[in-house]
């Protein structure tokens, strides 16, 4: 069972979107992750890297015949974190979704 914990270096959309990618995937490549959450290369080499220096990611740069690609993919670290917000983020909406103790105002 994984603990709720917001997390705000995760929450921001294009953030949440990149995590969520890299969580169903063992390793994804900078080109699939620029093509798949429409980002720039400098936009999406930011978000890398901000997550990767907090340890949420590892990046991998592989030389595939002449052609150096970069690789993503999601630490345990990360992996918790993900978890933890994406169940912090269930209980704000079941919490909405539940009848509110005193009357609605007019």
């Amino acid at each position: 069972m994984t603990d709720a914990r917001f997390d705000e270096l995760i929450h921001p959309s294009t953030r949440l979107s990149l995590v969520a990618t890299l969580a169903a995937a063992d390793w994804a490549e900078f080109a699939f992750l620029r093509e798949r959450l429409e980002l720039s290369d400098s936009a999406l080499s930011k978000q890398l890297t901000t997550l990767e220096d907090t340890g949420y990611i590892l990046t991998e740069r592989r030389l595939e015949g002449r052609r150096r690609r970069v690789y993503a993919r999601l630490t345990a670290t990360g992996r918790d974190a993900f978890n933890g917000h994406v169940a912090a983020l269930r209980m704000i909406v079941a919490g909405a979704a539940e009848p509110a103790d005193s009357p609605a105002q007019p």
